[in-house]
Order: structure tokens, then sequence, then C-alpha cells
């Protein structure tokens, strides 16, 4: 009975949170658009979500912080959909691309609005199917979210090609000068099954979810996509919610150097570690060589060294509190969400790593972005010595 209610309470939160220290990427104004690509398509979840939440959750957005103030606040004035108090990484990877921010998909205006890019993502999509997780449905009904997963995305994209290119042709040469981003999907999965099963038993559902993310990368490149970035996940413990949530009572449970929980921060470097073994396997098969091109996006480091070193990157000491939330260890309450009367909203944004729970503020996504376009690892190079299995790194801004 704990584990249910735990799992109502977690999916509950779901639904309301979903719908370089230099800032090379900071200035409102893009720099020179660079000609390569022409368009980006986005898959994901809350990570990447330009505005799909609040459409494909419906009534359920009355109540969702994420389309009230402060959201969207440090840089859009309004908010737009998006779970940050400004840009994502996509967003700042579209500005260096010299493009439009990547349109939702569910907030269609005609299909002219996709000319230049598409994104599916929406916040809290799982990479396996809603099916998978109804087996822990309680009696009489089911407490998981919208169906949204990888596999009904990649269906939103496959129905959206037929307006964007008629022939093979015309979608190879569309398709070959854009730029495909998949994920970061995985946290949604690895949270909502922590709340009903062992960390143990998680842990053996990662080969499946990395396969189903690998699947719908190569179905990508079956339709004509020829350069595909695939980001990892956070440090899921390091998340404030998550801190909370599943507090060990054993100090040895928790790192010395960040105060993250060890044990879902090795299940989180597991799925990164099997992820970027898929990626290389997958790009290994490709023909000719240097045809396609899949690009494995580091989002566990660049995290990890701004919780261990948050003065670096402009950030205060106390680097695991959330920005905004309510009263309660690092300012995270599960009864009081962003906005809410009495929430606790801090001084400065951009002095902060985390926004609103398991999301990150604009300037931390600003680093993470600006460590992309400087050294994303490629599946193709060959591997590095270390635990991590660090790889030569291949710059996105040469691939740009």
């Amino acid at each position: 009975m704990g584990k249910l209610c735990l799992l109502v309470r977690a999916v509950s939160l779901l639904l309301v949170l979903v719908s370089s220290p230099e800032p090379v990427l900071a200035s409102p104004s893009p720099p020179p658009a660079r000609r390569r690509y022409g368009s980006i398509f986005s898959l994901g979840d809350s990570y990447a979500d330009t505005g799909n939440g609040p459409v494909a959750f419906g009534w359920h957005s009355i109540a969702n912080p994420v389309m009230r103030p402060p959201y969207g606040s440090t840089f859009f004035g309004r908010p737009t959909g998006r779970n940050c108090d400004g840009r994502l990484p996509i967003d700042f990877l579209a500005e260096s691309l010299g493009l439009p921010l990547v349109p939702p998909f569910l907030a269609r205006n005609g299909t002219a609005t996709f000319r230049r890019g598409a994104n599916f993502a929406v916040g809290g999509a799982t990479a396996l199917d809603t099916s998978f997780f109804h087996r822990w449905d309680p009696p009489g009904g089911s407490v998981f979210p919208l169906n949204t997963s990888l596999g009904v995305q990649m269906r939103w994209f496959e129905s959206l090609k037929p307006s964007l290119c008629g022939t093979t042709k015309q979608c190879k040469e569309l398709f070959g000068r854009s730029l495909f981003f998949v994920g970061a999907f995985g946290v949604n999965d690895y949270l909502l099954s922590l709340v009903a099963k062992s960390i143990d038993e998680v842990r053996s559902f990662v080969p499946g979810v990395v396969r189903t993310i690998s699947m719908a990368v190569e179905r990508l490149i079956r339709h004509g996509a020829t350069t595909l970035v695939i980001p990892g996940v956070i440090p899921l413990g390091c998340a404030p919610p998550v801190l909370v949530t599943f507090a060990d009572p054993d100090p040895a449970g928790y790192d010395p150097r960040t105060g993250c929980l060890k044990a879902i921060n090795d299940l989180a470097a597991h799925h990164n570690a099997l992820l970027r073994e898929a990626l290389r396997e997958l790009q290994a098969k490709q023909h000719p060589a240097g045809a396609v091109t899949v690009v494995y996006a580091d989002f566990f480091r660049p995290v990890i060294e701004m919780v261990t070193s948050p003065a670096k990157f402009g950030f205060e000491d106390d680097v695991l509190t959330l920005c905004y939330g309510g009263p309660g260890r690092f300012n995270y309450n599960k009864q009081v969400f962003c906005g809410d009367p009495g929430s606790i909203r801090c001084r400065d944004p951009s002095a902060r790593l985390f926004w609103d729970g398991v999301h990150l503020t604009e300037a931390a996504y600003r680093h993470v972005a600006a460590g992309w376009l400087s050294s994303i690892e490629s599946p193709g190079s060959s591997a590095g010595a270390g635990t991590n299995r660090t790889m030569a790194p291949t710059a996105l801004g040469r691939l740009l």
C-alpha cells in the first residue's frame, strides 16, 4: 500500500512538472547562421519539450504551473510550456544554427510551421510504452500519465513526414540536411519504476530502455536521417526530489564529493554506458562509412561538474537547493509548486543549478549546450580509458 501511495504521488508530481563556464551561447542574438542544417527534429521528454506538454495533458494543464509565471521569466518573459525559467539545450543549439526555435508539434498551426523542424518531445514521456507501466496500476484504474512514449512520438513524426516530402529523393534531401535529437529518454522510465520496484529490479529494465532508444534511432536513419544526437540521462541521484523521496538512512549511500545518492547515480551511469555502447554498435553498422553520424551527448558529466564546482559556473554553494520550491529540504515540497502561494523563490535563477525539481535552470542548460557544442562524444570514435569508457570527442560545432 505504501508503494502504491508513493506511486500515485509520484505520478501526480509528474503530471504537474511535465505539463565551459563562459556563456558562449548566452547572447539573445544568435551568431551568424551555419548553413549545413536547415531544420531540427526533436523527440524527448521535459528536457526538450518546447510546449507539447500542456497540449498533451489537456485539462490537467489547468493546474499545471508550467503555464504560469515564473516559468519562462528569464528569457521569454512569459510561460511557453517549457519546464524551465528560460531556454532548453535544444533552444541554444537551434540558435547556434541560426534556426528558429523548434516549434512543438502538438501546437499545430499548419504544416508550413514545420518546414524548419518540429519538436515531438513531451514532458513526462518514457522510452518504454505505457503498457510496461500499467502492470503496476491500482485495481480499478490507471495512475499512469497519457501515452506520449518514444514510440508514440515516432508515429507523430511519421504522420508529419508525408506533408514535408513526397518522394524518397525529397525525404533524403530534407532529412539529410536536418539535425535529429532523440532524448534524453530514460529519466521517467526509472523514476516511475523506482517508486514501485527495488533499485536492482529497475536496473534490470535498463537494457530494454536502451534497446528501445537504439531502435528508434535506427528507424529514423531508415527514414533518411544522417546526423543524430542522442543525450544520456542526468545524474538522477543529485536531483532534489530524488534526494528527498529516496533518502537513504545510511550515510554511506551518499557520494561524499557531491552529496548525491550513489545507487541512483550508478543506475544513471549504467544507462549511459549501455547507451554509448549501443550507439557505437549502430554507428559501426552504417554503410558506407561516414554516411551517417550518430553522436552521444553527455548529460551526466556536465551536471556532476556543476555540482562539485558550483563557483566555477557562477552557482551558489548550496547547489542542490531548488531555485523555486516550497518549505522543506532542498526547497522541495511535493505539496507546493513553482508560483504557488507559499512557494519559495530564489533571488537569481542564474545562480542556481536546479529550477523546479529534476529540471535545470536556463543557466545550467546553457553550460550543458556549450559543452555539447565543444566536445560531444561520438560513438564512432575509439574508446578511451577509464570507468566511463570516455570516447574521443567529436566537436558538434564541426558537424554543424
